[in-house]
């Protein structure tokens, strides 16, 4: 999985945003600042964030941004979902909707099988575990794996 520079900073500003007291709201500025993120790039992002109904934005000098539910219930899946789509799909098409034949015929349960597995993780964890430095037991084991830290 290609994790794109906005999914990256879609998902450390959905954070940010998860570590404010519930309510209070966030200034861009300070998003930006904190988890230096280009300010364009950043309003750009938080638009799609904002769409998705992910967070809410109030214009204005009091105005700022927080996450339109409590963070333990935001998990990155949704966050990744609304900026890029989603989580796996091949040439555009969901892996399920996949018609491959002859030898390559077995590639869409490997597809499926992806698309499975990207979501043990990013459909568990939470805005709130990451804020906290708490990730699910699972999560970590999977860190612990050999060759999980080489780049291959």
């Amino acid at each position: 999985m290609r994790v794109s520079a906005k999914v990256d900073y879609a998902v450390r500003a959905a954070v940010e945003l998860a570590t404010a007291e519930p309510g209070v709201l966030i200034k861009a500025e300070a998003i930006s600042r904190s988890q230096d993120i280009p300010r364009k790039f950043l309003d750009n992002i938080l638009q799609g964030l904002r769409q998705s109904g992910l967070i809410e934005s109030r214009r204005g000098p009091e105005g700022g941004h927080r996450l339109a539910k409590a963070a333990s219930e935001i998990t990155l899946a949704d966050v990744i979902r609304a900026i890029d789509g989603p989580l796996a799909n091949v040439g555009g098409q969901s892996p399920d909707s996949l018609e491959l034949q002859g030898s390559a015929e077995p590639l869409r349960e490997v597809w499926v099988a992806v698309r499975a597995a990207l979501r043990e993780v990013l459909e568990v964890v939470t805005l709130a575990d990451v804020a906290s430095g708490t990730l699910p037991e699972h999560v970590g084991e999977l860190t612990k794996l050999p060759g999980a830290w080489e780049r291959r």
